[in-house]
């Protein structure tokens, strides 16, 4: 079995392109010139030389030392909290405002829950001078107020999503109202492995240089390419695209993803949607997607806005129903405390996201000589706020 999309754009029998007609023509320019694009020696060139000197890459490879003689077993972090911006979002970014360019696109539309999707758009729009308009959810601006503030430095124009949960879920919508009011002139970039094809498979190709980098360091550090896990937390779940890409069809790497649960799985209060969710479809593709009874989608939640969304990407929800992935959910308070055990441990201040991913140590045992990568996704200065509040600091 393959693991990476199928050219009907399907993952298994996830994926798809469930779209309002008026957004097809959109949706098909991209899809018949994406991987041309991305090809082209020219695109290439351009992207690699802006990953390497605006975003910083690559990022180190890190071995945790202590964090490993506790849970003893080998860890190391794979530092995206180092890129440009404070987290991976920007690979895919600079990858889509190179698309766009191409496709002569001059107005760009985002959507954002943590805020650092938006911040990375907005990023990308400056140094291109192109138009940016970033939709979020009321309540994520306010409890992401710094990356709001960081977003209009930059110039960006952020809309607020007033409906439903005012979350991630709620400002996509938002953003796809608008892409289909303005067809010719606007690009939207998707932020992760979400939204109908090629949007999935574009993110995690983008976003594959993780996996690639994790390959060459290993080979440096430990004399193979070849981890025994890669760990990395989901909501939608492009991180963690990135960071098993180059792993996919190689069996003996295991894939572990770990979700929000929340309060607890069963609380009503969660975000575990391999728990939780049975296919549906949401913003254009097919997927593992929480619902009632009567197929309306499940508000979810998270104490990280990052992982607060209802469904998971197309990619993840095949890697968990073929069983290649291992999924895992883990609590809000878990992961706080994950979070600021790798502060303590590390000297490493972890988004909240990241912390969900650091927390399986405590319960998930690994063998002492078993090499295990945590995509260290993002870093926790937008979360200072809620590790605050949440520890009285």
């Amino acid at each position: 079995m393959k693991y990476n999309v199928n050219e009907k754009g399907y993952y298994g029998e996830f994926g798809g392109a469930y779209i309002p007609e008026m957004l097809f023509p959109n949706i098909e320019e991209l899809r018949l010139n994406y991987l041309k694009i991305m090809r082209e020696a020219s695109f290439q060139k351009e992207f690699k030389q802006l990953l390497k000197a605006y975003v910083g890459r690559p990022t180190p490879l890190y071995f945790a030392k202590r964090f490993s003689e506790k849970y003893n077993t080998k860890v190391y972090l794979k530092r995206e909290d180092l890129c440009h911006t404070g987290a991976h979002k920007v690979n895919n970014t600079i990858g889509q405002i190179l698309m766009a360019k191409r496709l002569n696109k001059t107005r760009i539309i985002a959507e954002t829950g943590a805020g650092q999707h938006g911040v990375a758009t907005a990023t990308v729009c400056a140094l291109m001078g192109l138009e940016c308009i970033v939709y979020m959810g009321e309540i994520d601006i306010e409890r992401q107020a710094p990356n709001v503030a960081r977003m209009k430095m930059l110039g960006a124009k952020v809309v607020p999503a007033t409906s439903g949960s005012k979350t991630l879920k709620d400002a996509t919508n938002e953003a796809i109202r608008d892409w289909i009011n303005n067809p010719t002139n606007t690009h939207y970039i998707i932020g992760s492995v979400v939204g109908p094809h090629p949007y999935p498979d574009m993110v995690a190709r983008f976003q594959s240089v993780i996996s690639k980098e994790i390959k060459q360091q290993l080979a440096e550090k430990e004399g193979r390419e070849h981890p025994d896990y890669v760990v990395a937390c989901v909501g939608g779940g492009s991180n963690a695209a990135g960071a098993y890409y180059e792993y996919l069809n190689i069996p003996e790497v295991g894939i572990i993803a770990v979700e929000a649960a929340g309060k607890g799985i069963h609380s009503g209060e969660s975000a575990a949607t391999s728990a939780l969710g049975r296919m549906g479809i949401i913003h254009g593709s097919k997927t593992l997607l929480m619902q009632t009874a009567d197929g309306q989608i499940t508000e979810p939640y998270s104490i990280s806005a990052g992982l607060d969304y209802p469904g998971v990407g197309p990619m993840h929800a095949h890697l968990y129903t073929s069983g290649r992935g291992e999924f895992i959910s883990v609590t809000d308070d878990d992961a706080m405390r994950a979070g600021l055990e790798l502060s303590k441990l590390e000297g490493i201040i972890p988004a909240i996201e990241t912390s969900h991913a650091l927390a399986i140590f405590k319960s998930r045992k690994f063998k002492e000589d078993d090499l295990v990568v945590v995509n260290l996704s993002g870093r926790g200065d937008k979360d200072l706020n809620t590790y605050i509040d949440y520890f009285n600091l």
